[in-house]
């Protein structure tokens, strides 16, 4: 039997995402979980992905806690991601079957001296100068070096390379189809 993305198991975060973005594409309405696992009650910066057949269609979240939970931040985030992303039209009914979801949940961010404290496979990162930030995930795909994570946020940020920045380093737990 063919595996489809209706088939995957989804850990009880990603199945959140999942149910959220199906329900406010379908009908414009999210209704919270009944039960909240110890995980969900937590508190916590989210981020939540959304793949469509492999690529990237979305990924929105907070790197430090805006709502009462986690599931709550979720839930948020999954909706901004699947119409909020800036780099993508909103998530249209049609779609939603081919659709991936994954739930990064951050530890929060510590201050780092320099990038040898950094690692891109282990560690997210954040560089802020002035009132700017950037963000990036850790252990993505063809980001291979401190260099190239601090660039991106750099360009996310519009921070110039000549500026002086603060780094941040967190770490994550990553829940997706099982």
């Amino acid at each position: 039997m063919e595996s489809t993305p209706e088939s995957k198991r989804l850990h009880p975060l990603a199945q959140l995402a999942k149910d959220t973005v199906e329900s406010y594409v379908r009908s414009g309405y999210v209704a919270p979980p009944k039960e909240l696992t110890p995980e969900m009650r937590e508190r916590a910066g989210v981020f939540v992905s959304i793949k469509k057949s492999g690529m990237l269609r979305g990924c929105i979240g907070t790197f430090e806690p805006r709502q009462s939970n986690v599931a709550e931040e979720i839930m948020q985030n999954a909706v901004s991601s699947a119409t909020q992303d800036p780099r993508f039209p909103p998530v249209v009914p049609a779609e939603l079957p081919y659709l991936t979801y994954s739930v990064d949940v951050l530890t929060k961010p510590e201050p780092v001296d320099s990038p040898r404290d950094l690692d891109p496979k282990k560690y997210g990162v954040i560089v802020e100068s002035g009132r700017r930030r950037g963000l990036l995930l850790p252990d993505l795909e063809g980001v291979d070096t401190v260099e190239e994570q601090i660039d991106i946020c750099r360009q996310k940020a519009g921070i110039l390379p000549q500026e002086p920045v603060k780094l941040y380093r967190f770490q994550v737990k990553r829940y997706s189809a099982a």
